[in-house]
């Protein structure tokens, strides 16, 4: 069964319209000529994205379920995984991801790395799942973005030049999405 629609989960920092960030309003455009519903709202707490927050608002109000892709850039990816532990969701594509605080403060207190990892329950309440890297990416270093690619067996794509994939479009991602429709 193909999926229902696309959310949109952003990182952390941006306070404002959503769709002004990075690829994210690009994005929306490039789905809806794909007639692929894509979901993305502001963030409640944006600066911290803690988990406390976030979660119940991706179940609650973004309405994350079995039909649902979720696509986490950055802490929104740490976000998506932590989600997935407890939520059965039809696939995950992450931007950037990573599994520490990264020695960051606002990480540290975003509650996200409070527990141990449940690797396996994330793999078996998700369909597939696809990842972007890039061996540049001056925020979150390869190497905690490959060890989360090897502990959920993604399919990763990566790359070199796209640093922390803050462009105004990502053609990759809309290939990924159009193909695992």
């Amino acid at each position: 069964m193909a999926y229902r629609k696309v959310v949109l989960v952003p990182g952390n920092g941006g306070d404002g319209e959503i769709r002004d960030f990075n690829w994210y309003g690009w994005l929306e455009k490039q789905l809806g000529k794909a007639s692929i519903e894509c979901v993305m709202q502001s963030m409640p707490d944006p600066y911290y994205a803690r988990s406390n927050i976030w979660l119940p608002f991706m179940k609650n109000e973004l309405k994350c379920d079995e039909q649902t892709v979720i696509l986490g850039h950055s802490s929104g990816s740490v976000a998506a995984m932590r989600y997935c532990e407890e939520n059965k969701v039809h696939g995950l594509v992450l931007v950037a991801a990573y599994s520490s605080h990264l020695d960051d403060e606002t990480e540290k207190a975003s509650g996200y790395f409070d527990a141990p990892w449940q690797w396996d329950r994330i793999s078996a309440n998700v369909k597939w799942i696809v990842q972007f890297a890039s061996k540049d990416d001056h925020l979150v270093p390869i190497d905690e973005q490959t060890l989360v690619s090897k502990k959920l067996n993604s399919d990763l794509r990566l790359f070199n030049g796209r640093y922390h994939f803050c462009d105004a479009n990502f053609p990759e991602l809309v290939k990924v999405l159009q193909e695992k429709r």
